[in-house]
């Protein structure tokens, strides 16, 4: 069993074709027995991603957008281990956007990754796999000491 945290650029493969999401849903096959682990802030983060794939030229729809969305919502509550987004990982954020470049809300996400690791190394258990679609996220995750990997490499 490993332990996986996604990105939002990552989790929302999963729900709508592009590349990197044949691997995304190999990784999230309950046989698989992985266990995958978002931050939070993912749930807006994911939702935002859909809302703006409709709005696209040639998006999706209305209906596949709200379809995405609520299935979404729906694996959060019951097949992914959210990280809450406290106080402590928001000082570990801010933290990051000093040392590497950096959107806020890529902080937020490195930072959840890094506490949730340090949580899985403190017990023992094996360290986790930070996955994004992000080089500059990538980038800064190792830099940061953890494994990491890119879903648009697995087309």
């Amino acid at each position: 069993m490993s332990h996986f945290y996604l990105d939002a650029s990552a989790i929302v493969k999963r729900y709508s074709p592009e590349a990197g999401s044949s691997w995304i849903r190999e990784l999230s096959e309950p046989s698989a027995g992985h266990v995958l682990m978002l931050g939070e802030i993912a749930l807006a983060e994911g939702a935002a991603a859909f809302a703006a794939k409709h709005r696209a030229p040639s998006g999706i729809t209305r209906r596949e957008r709200d379809d995405a969305v609520a299935l979404f919502l729906s694996h959060c509550a019951s097949e992914y281990e959210l990280v809450a987004i406290n106080r402590a990982i928001i000082d570990r954020a801010v933290g990051l956007t000093q040392n590497h470049k950096l959107r806020a809300y890529d902080a937020v996400q490195l930072a959840a990754a890094l506490t949730a690791n340090d949580a899985l190394v403190t017990a023992d258990l094996s360290p986790l796999i930070f996955v994004a679609a992000d080089n500059d996220l990538l980038a800064a995750a190792r830099a940061e000491g953890l494994a990491a990997d890119n879903p648009n490499l697995y087309p």
